[in-house]
């Protein structure tokens, strides 16, 4: 049975692309590197993934429809992101090679994702979960992809968050990346749900955190001061800099 909350990814769809969109023109505006490239197709793909779930909603469950949802967000939701922090906190080279690993990684799980025969008897027509897959072991990729996610993009808006903290005038950029940490691990957790049968809990935390990681950004870019990034930049802490 549908309930309200299901219909949550339709707005986090909304918000998802048009974001997608202001960091993509910021690139355009820029064309300061990489970054910038990674962080619009991360948002784009977290957009894709919840506009898999709302189609859920509306229309009813598919098994084309599932698998897209689990690879746009179990594989895709945050791996984008997290890499495009990596070319700010990483060398080019290194950046290089961390993708050359993790790009065969997706595609690897993403093939997986597809060819698993999937158990209809666990079906639910307006719910995605996937404990649907007979091939279980094929959920144990998306632990890795989070972690990942969770190292880089987090860890970095932590580790900006703490050091913008310390002078007055780039408090606000410490707030900003507050909220991005914070709205970059709320879907995980919802992610994490999942595994137990609770998808309500990813429309939530996905709704909540593209708002927390948008009012992050906004946040950064309200100070007119322009501070060199240092090594513990984030998405939010490159976009106060221009």
């Amino acid at each position: 049975m549908r309930q309200p909350i299901h219909f949550v990814p339709i707005a986090t769809t909304v918000i998802a692309l048009i974001f997608a969109v202001v960091v993509y023109l910021r690139y355009r505006e820029r064309r300061s590197g990489p970054h910038l490239l990674w962080w619009a197709a991360g948002i784009l793909m977290y957009g894709i993934g919840t506009f898999t779930e709302a189609s859920v909603t509306l229309f009813g469950w598919s098994e084309s429809l599932f698998r897209s949802w689990y690879i746009s967000g179990a594989l895709l939701g945050g791996a984008p992101l997290a890499q495009g922090t990596v070319y700010l906190l990483l060398s080019r080279r290194a950046a290089n090679r961390l993708t050359g690993v993790l790009v065969p990684f997706i595609l690897v799980a993403s093939i997986c994702v597809l060819l698993t025969p999937i158990n209809y008897e666990l079906v639910e027509q307006h719910r995605l979960s996937g404990q649907v897959m007979v091939w279980s072991w094929v959920r144990l990729f998306s632990p890795f992809i989070n972690t990942y996610a969770l190292i880089f993009l987090v860890g970095g808006a932590a580790l900006s968050a703490a050091r913008f903290s310390r002078k007055k005038a780039t408090y606000h950029r410490f707030v900003g990346n507050v909220l991005i940490a914070v709205g970059a691990l709320l879907p995980g957790i919802g992610g994490m749900a999942t595994r137990l049968g609770h998808v309500e809990l990813l429309y939530a935390g996905e709704f909540v955190g593209i708002i927390l990681i948008w009012l992050g950004y906004r946040f950064n870019i309200r100070g007119r001061e322009r501070v060199r990034p240092h090594v513990g930049a984030t998405l939010a802490q490159e976009a106060a800099s221009g």
